[in-house]
């Protein structure tokens, strides 16, 4: 794994990058070259760019967007660090245990901001970019984008709580039926289960969430952010302890011999073989 203590950003190593102004945040994923694909060190800088948000008075908005023709296509394989090492295979499913929920902690501080967060979505929303669209307040799609939680066909866990939040928004049945099939959905099935608010043409997509993140900016910052909190207490009652169960999934399915056939298979592009091991 990436140093995790670190509070830097070297010099063309974002993954992430934050611009400020007119009471506005804009997060922006910038690593269009590789589909925006995320990785530990997407997950270590998402939180120390929240963090810088949470406490600047200027902001009363964030807009979560990303260049290139996807919003996030999953994780990045090739990124380094990607493996959780362990002397035993109990070492290794604490190691891996103990980095999801570094993880679920990190993005729950963009989520939990106090600031409103706008996602514009488009192209590629998968895995890990599908559920960190789901962490936004609102959000906005283009009519190009597809939405999908692969990682069963792939042996390991929904390890982030994207499933979670679907039963959330769409209810638990099509949270099932979306991470246990791992089948892609477009932008307008997406509007019909609320899991986006609205749908717009791609060329419409920068003006119509930089709008829509602008018109929160513009309302009262303390009932912005008190309606943000209690809509949130009431919406995520049960997902701490959820996430907690997802953390312990995610690290035993991704220690597991299925995980590796999972990746391989889809290596080879051949169908995988699980065993439940």
């Amino acid at each position: 794994m990436i140093d995790t203590v670190s509070t830097q950003i070297a010099e063309g190593e974002e993954r992430i990058r934050l611009e400020v102004a007119d009471g506005l945040a804009v997060l922006t994923l910038c690593r269009p070259d590789r589909l925006n694909g995320w990785s530990w060190e997407s997950t270590r800088q998402l939180g120390l760019l929240a963090d810088r948000i949470r406490f600047d008075p200027d902001v009363r908005a964030v807009l979560l967007r990303a260049e290139g023709r996807a919003f996030c296509a999953g994780i990045d394989v090739s990124a380094p660090g990607g493996a959780v090492s362990g002397a035993t295979a109990a070492e290794r499913t604490r190691n891996y245990y103990e980095g999801i929920r570094w993880v679920h902690e990190r993005f729950a501080v963009l989520a939990r901001l106090p600031q409103p967060v706008v996602a514009a979505v488009q192209g590629y929303c998968l895995g890990f970019g599908f559920e960190l669209a789901l962490m936004a307040d609102v959000r906005v799609a283009a009519e190009d984008a597809v939405f999908a939680l692969p990682e069963a066909q792939l042996g390991v866990a929904v390890d982030a709580g994207g499933d979670l939040r679907i039963a959330r928004e769409a209810g638990a049945g099509w949270a099932k039926y979306l991470a246990l099939t791992g089948r892609r959905i477009d932008a307008a099935t997406a509007r019909r289960l609320c899991l986006v608010q609205l749908v717009v043409p791609v060329a419409e997509l920068e003006s119509t969430a930089r709008a829509l993140a602008a018109e929160i900016a513009a309302n009262a910052p303390l009932a912005v952010q008190g309606i943000k909190r209690a809509v949130d207490a009431y919406a995520d009652a049960a997902l701490p302890a959820a996430l907690d169960r997802v953390a312990m999934t995610a690290a035993l399915t991704l220690t597991s011999d299925d995980c590796r056939e999972g990746y391989g298979a889809k290596a080879q592009r051949r169908p995988p073989h699980f065993t439940g091991g």
